[in-house]
């Protein structure tokens, strides 16, 4: 004889509940009652972000991105890059040595640092322009 209580057992015997739901709940759910899957909006070839930048519009996503570093035009794999791999793709080495600027929609500048990551999706981005740091004499 057992000294704990009775826990559900009976003459020795599992008891099983009734586990089935109760009656108008399912199971499985209704594919009419889910919310529309967004399917991700498709990729192109390249896409020229100073074409985009320039009417201030958010580029499409793309397999590839056309900027403009200066006077010369590049292309990269992915949407976001550092100020140090712009410079860098740009022949601006070492890039210690060098500024970067993203020229924006309406003709600002912001400086770009050298570990700072630029989304080139982002709406407005024109072009890239480098400035060489003085070196100063101590």
């Amino acid at each position: 004889m057992s000294t704990f209580p009775d826990r559900g057992r009976r003459r020795g015997k599992a008891v099983m509940k009734d586990w089935r739901p109760k009656e108008g709940i399912s199971l499985m759910e209704d594919p009419s009652t889910q919310a529309p899957r967004k399917d991700p909006e498709p990729l192109i070839d390249m896409v020229d972000i100073e074409e985009y930048g320039k009417r201030g519009e958010r580029p499409p996503r793309a397999r590839q991105y056309k900027i403009r570093i200066d006077k010369a035009f590049f292309t990269v794999d992915h949407p976001t890059v550092t100020g140090r791999e712009l410079l860098t793709l740009a022949g601006k080495v070492p890039p210690e040595r060098f500024e970067i600027f993203q020229k924006l929609h309406g003709g600002q500048m912001k400086k770009v640092s050298l570990d700072e990551k630029v989304d080139l999706a982002q709406p407005g981005i024109e072009r890239f322009q480098t400035i060489p740091l003085e070196a100063t004499e101590g």
